[in-house]
């Protein structure tokens, strides 16, 4: 009894110390984070006067002090190759405390620079640091009275240091911002500058819906002005973005405008992928409307014709295999053991092996399903002597031989 009343009593002992441990080391609340360390106010050596009243410092005091926060810069440099992050950044974040007083064009430059090697050393607070301070800027910028005002240069730059921050949506505002000055300026060269970069930032975070619309733009600029080269390069672009959303029908549309191109520059080596690309866009509308498949196997056999005459056989197999599923997918049994006879002459020619291998494996099941057992055994015979030069499937040839003699004993 005495021994169970000293384990309670120690129990309660241990547990009241640890509640008077924990109340005395409470959790610090989200809103008493440690200050940034941009926002130190304390008097720097290296300025010349402490700026009184908001008075910028004067032309002649900023050329002095320019040069020493390059060297601010070299040493931090120096530090982190060293391996001395810790040191780096607090020469870092010296160096931008004090490029404020060389106006906000300057500091953001610098802000983008150090947030860059921020970011690629994993130092998240840095980098948020860094975004908060960009933010601050930005909101002392949009304060101006008229778009007329802006400081292009200063946005631009803005743009660049969200991106290095790897902070999209911010950047995004930034060259929005820009994107409206110029239009209003009617400058056609930075529009389409700008809307470059603007999609450029859509593809970067995978966001293609909204990068379809900028690169469909810009499409639109290269064609009106006659810009062959950029008209191919958006072009692709777009065909690529539809793509990746699944949207068949615009990516026909481009696709088609890419083929004309080429043919009319009579640049055929394009032109087996483009047909394969629109096959398969024919091929996935045709689930809504079956009259389209006639389109899918035209384009089809368009690939393999002109991949075949570039002898380019590793995409003219490509195409006869698409082509032979598809035939099958329709229940054209002939017609796929045509295609397939073709394709083997077409691995043949590609040297390819285990292509052989595969085009008389499907020529033995086509035989199957037409009930043609000699044929199919044949065919199986001559996947089994690639499989064995391959040393790949030779259980499986083996197995469907056996099963072929067996059944005509």
């Amino acid at each position: 009894m005495l021994r169970r009343l000293i384990v309670i009593v120690t129990a309660a002992i241990l547990f009241n110390s640890s509640l008077t441990l924990a109340e005395s080391k409470k959790p610090i609340p989200p809103d008493k984070f440690p200050p940034s360390p941009l926002e130190i106010t304390t008097p720097d050596p290296l300025l010349p006067r402490l700026p009184k009243d908001k008075q910028p410092l004067t032309l002649e005091e900023q050329q002095k002090l320019e040069p020493a926060l390059d060297a601010l810069n070299q040493e931090a440099g120096v530090k982190l190759q060293a391996g001395d992050q810790v040191a780096a950044l607090e020469i870092w974040n010296r160096e931008l405390r004090l490029r404020r007083f060389l106006g906000s064009l300057a500091e953001v430059q610098a802000l983008s620079r150090v947030g860059a090697i921020a970011w690629n050393q994993n130092d998240s607070p840095e980098v948020q640091y860094i975004t908060q301070r960009l933010q601050a800027i930005q909101k002392q910028a949009e304060s101006q009275k008229t778009t007329a005002e802006i400081d292009l240069e200063l946005w631009r730059s803005l743009g660049q240091a969200y991106q290095n921050v790897r902070s999209p949506k911010l950047a995004l505002e930034a060259y929005n911002q820009v994107l409206l000055v110029v239009r209003q300026q009617k400058n056609p060269t930075a529009v389409v500058e700008i809307l470059k970069t603007i999609g450029e930032i859509h593809l970067s975070w995978f966001d293609y819906r909204k990068a379809a619309p900028i690169y469909e733009e810009l499409l639109g600029l290269a064609t009106s002005q006659g810009e062959r080269v950029n008209e191919v390069t958006y072009l692709q672009r777009l065909a690529d973005i539809y793509e990746q959303t699944n949207q068949p029908q615009q990516s026909l549309n481009v696709l088609n405008k890419l083929a004309e191109i080429y043919v009319n520059e009579n640049n055929l080596t394009e032109i087996p992928e483009l047909k394969l690309a629109i096959a398969s866009d024919y091929e996935s509308l045709a689930k809504k409307d079956p009259n389209l498949l006639l389109e899918a196997f035209k384009n089809y056999q368009e690939a393999y014709t002109t991949a075949w005459q570039l002898q380019e056989y590793v995409r003219a197999g490509e195409a006869l295999q698409k082509l032979i599923a598809l035939y099958r997918s329709q229940g054209q049994t002939d017609a796929a053991l045509q295609a397939s006879q073709i394709l083997v002459q077409t691995q043949t020619q590609a040297a390819n092996f285990y292509g052989m291998m595969q085009a008389y494996d499907q020529i033995g099941q086509l035989y199957l399903e037409r009930k043609e057992f000699s044929q199919a055994l044949t065919a199986f015979k001559k996947g089994l002597e690639l499989a064995q030069q391959l040393k790949y499937e030779e259980v499986y040839f083996t197995g469907q031989i056996e099963k072929l003699s067996k059944a005509n004993l």
